[in-house]
């Protein structure tokens, strides 16, 4: 039996699909809040995004005059596209509700925190954005992130060599 707003024909998604994600951000910031947003893509770009050809790395999210805007991230032109293909690199526009973004621009105000893209993955077949509130780390909160994960690990290996 079909769910409630699904096409009968279609079998039943329930399970994300991770296309992207931003390794490097969880380097380099430490995180403070999470959300999900949606993105106003293009044809062309979806597909795409559906072939997995994205990159996360150089992203950032900017909020302007109300609007979040996801900028840097780049998504690899369709190669079946025609010659009115999308441009790799250009501003995507965030779906968000309004209080999460008079929060976010309220937030991103204060000294040392941006919002940065963590992941990217299809959400019942629309492409979704998970965004973060970060604070960059200073060189020396990286290398104590490093031993913190490194002791870990170790102790991890000897409970398991033990038992």
């Amino acid at each position: 039996m079909a769910r409630k707003g699904q096409d009968r024909n279609r079998p039943p998604v329930d399970n994300d699909v991770r296309v992207a994600s931003n390794r490097t951000a969880l380097h380099d910031y430490a995180v403070e809040d999470r959300l999900e947003a949606g993105l106003v893509l293009t044809g062309s770009e979806i597909k795409s995004i559906r072939g997995g050809k994205v990159s996360l790395r150089e992203g950032f999210v900017r909020v302007v005059n109300g609007e979040a805007w996801l900028e840097g991230v780049h998504i690899a032109p369709y190669e079946y596209g025609t010659y009115n293909n999308h441009e790799p690199v250009r501003p995507r526009k965030l779906l968000l509700h309004r209080e999460e973004l008079r929060e976010l621009g309220a937030r991103t105000q204060a000294q040392g925190y941006t919002i940065v893209p963590l992941q990217l993955y299809l959400k019942r077949g629309r492409a979704k954005v998970e965004i973060a509130v970060a604070r960059g780390k200073r060189e020396y909160d990286k290398r104590h992130s490093i031993a913190e994960r490194e002791s870990k690990r170790e102790i991890a290996r000897a409970l398991r060599d033990r038992g």
